[in-house]
């Protein structure tokens, strides 16, 4: 009766948001008016959000305006970065909010920036991003772009009422790989999808040690109270993209999901902290590894991984296959029917290392192909976040939509919530909101932008 009632307290608050804005106008292509100098602020400047002040301070056309932190030292220190990357006169006089908990409020009253980058603990991402969107700025969040399906109705809404953008900064779909693989599924390489795995496997025990301050501090936490999925996007933003979901060709339908029991990180916190430590009082409810299943519209599989506790190597998986073929991930790896030519005689053998050089050279991506030295460069995970940061800078200068969208922001991160009310009900499927409320059909595909 329990799990029912959660599942129907679900299924009532994706009716009852669905039809609550009228006003509101749709925002999958939307393409904001363009602007000359993009007036940039930023929300929390610690483990994310010093790096993305300091790469979009280098960006042409930028002038950083704001930041706020709860912190002084942290704020002071991202000032100075963006001082010392800005030629001449630009990112002078940046104001600066801290000391409080509601100092960014002030900062997006008082300064009224053009956009503003949310790098905070993940409660606190919606509702800046909403407030963010009413006092007239686009809103550019870190991942997941919210943590309840409530929340992500709001946004939504928002989004829609106001006009303004707010995209989840899904860094992962910049990746090299990530773009090839774009790249050849959007010239039917591998035929027809049908299937595809994404998993975020990154061992981050050590991040316990941070107490006090710093992601360890509050992501803990989740980790403890919650059981499910928490951090979908990475592994499943590229692969949703190769497959066109939310955009006219498919989007997620349903979805099952089985936690394992919890043990890492109560055994960690036993061997490595006092018995009367806060990290031993925890009742570790999160299951060590959690495995999801979606079933999309169109009847294609997806297999999601998550997976912080374990000691395992890091892994995304990005596996896409086709009917002609497979791309994996973690080693990149490729299989065609009938071989790859100067590589491998028959799908039977999969083409990696070396043998992969003509691939890249005859199918890399052209933004890649345009960004990628600099990027690289430029540093945040191989480059990719300095590419995605300089996407959204070119796309609001331009005037043109931006690679990712509201919708599917919300529709990738809705795993985690979906996922825990699967796990509370020993796997029962979870139905998928639709943000777009029904005009997903009409989305354009993402362009192979050069």
């Amino acid at each position: 009766m329990a799990g029912a009632a959660v599942a129907m307290s679900s299924c009532n608050t994706s009716k009852a948001a669905l039809n609550n804005n009228p006003e509101g106008e749709y925002m999958g292509d939307f393409a904001a008016p363009k602007l000359a100098t993009v007036r940039c602020a930023f929300i929390g400047v610690g483990a994310r959000g010093t790096g993305h002040a300091k790469q979009v301070a280098t960006i042409e056309g930028t002038e950083v305006v704001a930041i706020s932190d709860l912190y002084e030292d942290l704020a002071m220190r991202s000032k100075r970065n963006c001082e010392e990357v800005g030629k001449g006169e630009r990112h002078q006089g940046i104001a600066l909010y801290f000391g409080g908990e509601d100092k960014w409020k002030e900062m997006l009253a008082e300064v009224k920036p053009d956009i503003v980058f949310i790098s905070t603990p993940w409660r606190l991402h919606a509702p800046m991003a909403i407030e963010a969107m009413k006092k007239g700025a686009h809103a550019f969040v870190e991942v997941p772009i919210a943590v309840t399906l409530e929340e992500m109705w709001s946004i939504v809404n928002t989004s829609e009422q106001t006009q303004k953008h707010c995209m989840m900064m899904e860094n992962v779909n910049y990746g090299r790989e990530e773009l090839l693989y774009l790249n050849m599924c959007r010239k039917g390489l591998i035929g027809e999808l049908l299937h595809a795995e994404a998993a975020y496997i990154h061992e981050l025990r050590f991040q316990m040690e941070e107490q006090e301050r710093g992601t360890g501090s509050w992501r803990t936490y989740h980790y403890a109270k919650r059981n499910g999925n928490l951090y979908p996007t990475h592994g499943l933003g590229p692969v949703a993209q190769y497959m066109n979901i939310g955009r006219g060709e498919d989007t997620f339908n349903r979805i099952v999901s089985f936690s394992s029991p919890a043990a890492g990180r109560q055994l960690y916190a036993k061997k490595n902290y006092a018995p009367d430590h806060k990290w031993n009082k925890l009742d570790y409810q999160g299951g060590d590894i959690n495995t999801s299943i979606i079933k999309t519209e169109v009847g294609r599989t997806i297999m999601v991984q998550w997976d912080e506790t374990s000691p395992r190597p890091y892994s995304r998986h990005n596996l896409i296959q086709g009917t002609l073929g497979t791309l994996a991930g973690f080693q990149t790896r490729i299989a065609l029917e009938g071989g790859i030519e100067g590589a491998t005689k028959n799908h039977h053998a999969w083409a990696q290392g070396d043998q992969l050089q003509m691939l890249f050279e005859k199918y890399e991506h052209p933004l890649y192909t345009r960004l990628g030295e600099v990027s690289k460069k430029m540093g945040g995970h191989g480059g990719m976040d300095f590419m995605m940061l300089y996407r959204i800078i070119e796309c609001l200068r331009k005037g043109e939509a931006l690679d990712q969208n509201v919708y599917e922001g919300c529709l990738w991160s809705a795993v985690g919530p979906l996922s825990e009310a699967s796990v509370a009900q020993g796997g029962t499927p979870q139905a998928f909101p639709d943000f777009t409320r029904g005009k997903w059909e009409s989305t354009k595909a993402l362009a192979i932008v050069s």
